[in-house]
């Protein structure tokens, strides 16, 4: 990875956060989005590096996603790897939910992997790099009470399996990354049925892969071109099979599994 120029977008906290260490310590440069401006200062501290560009970023507007690859381009001059990582998620059954938390969680994943892919595309294509959308298995199995965030990861998932068929005499990589439950403040800041954050999360973060584990898998998947990673085995790998050869056990996996979190929507 040394010297290859990594865009990295959802870096203030979390997986995105973990990212950016991760390809800094492989000597990529970096360019990294996020709203919080504060905490991407913060990180740009820690990583010690003069190749760090922060950019004010709310990837949910095309203006900001635009903005980032132009200044990435004016800096660098190239770019080698894009990782649509920003996501938020929620926490609702949908006949509850206000409508406008499904398009709050569709502009924010699922909208800024396409505006940050379309300016960044040219580029990409031009060095044979990576284009990594960062989802979810909520991208592979519907999640109760998740219904928007399901729907954003499978969305995700279906434009960049297209985009790879696209362009597959192009040498452009295309991996999509599902981690499992991954330790992060995503839970946190997961949205409820009126589209407020509900503060605490609902899991045992601690028991949980890390962050920084998943962010190194990430980055070993990124370096061997690989098409797919699935985290954790059980939440991941088991989830996915039984979704392609026993569908209707899963459902009733997946509904007991979700309806066992502290005040779980699903009775």
């Amino acid at each position: 990875m040394k010297g290859k120029v990594v865009v990295i977008t959802g870096a203030s906290s979390g997986i995105g956060w973990a990212l950016a260490k991760e390809f800094c310590g492989r000597g990529a440069k970096l360019a990294l989005g996020a709203r919080r401006v504060e905490l991407l200062n913060e990180l740009t501290l820690e990583l010690k590096s003069p190749d760090v560009l922060c950019v004010p970023t709310d990837v949910s507007k095309e203006i900001d996603c635009k903005n980032l690859i132009e200044q990435t381009i004016e800096k660098y001059g190239r770019i080698d790897i894009l990782i649509n990582n920003a996501g938020i998620s929620m926490r609702a059954l949908f006949k509850d939910m206000d409508l406008e938390v499904m398009h709050r969680l569709m502009d924010v994943n699922f909208y800024g992997t396409v505006y940050c892919t379309k300016y960044a595309l040219p580029f990409l294509l031009e060095t044979k790099g990576s284009l990594v959308g960062v989802i979810s298995i909520a991208g592979y199995v519907g999640l109760p009470g998740r219904t928007a965030y399901s729907a954003s990861k499978f969305a995700v998932r279906g434009f960049l399996d297209t985009l790879r068929i696209e362009h597959l005499k192009q040498g452009l990589h295309v991996l999509i990354a599902a981690p499992g439950f991954t330790a992060s403040e995503v839970r946190k800041v997961a949205l409820t049925a009126n589209g407020t954050p509900q503060g605490e999360t609902p899991r045992n973060e601690s028991a949980m892969m890390s962050a920084e584990k998943c962010a190194f898998l990430i980055t070993e998947a990124v370096r061997k071109r690989k098409r797919e990673l699935i985290l954790t085995f059980v939440e991941g790998k088991v989830t996915v099979f039984l979704g392609k050869f026993f569908p209707s056990l899963l459902d009733k996996l997946t509904y007991n599994h979700m309806a066992k979190e502290p005040d779980s929507p699903i009775k």
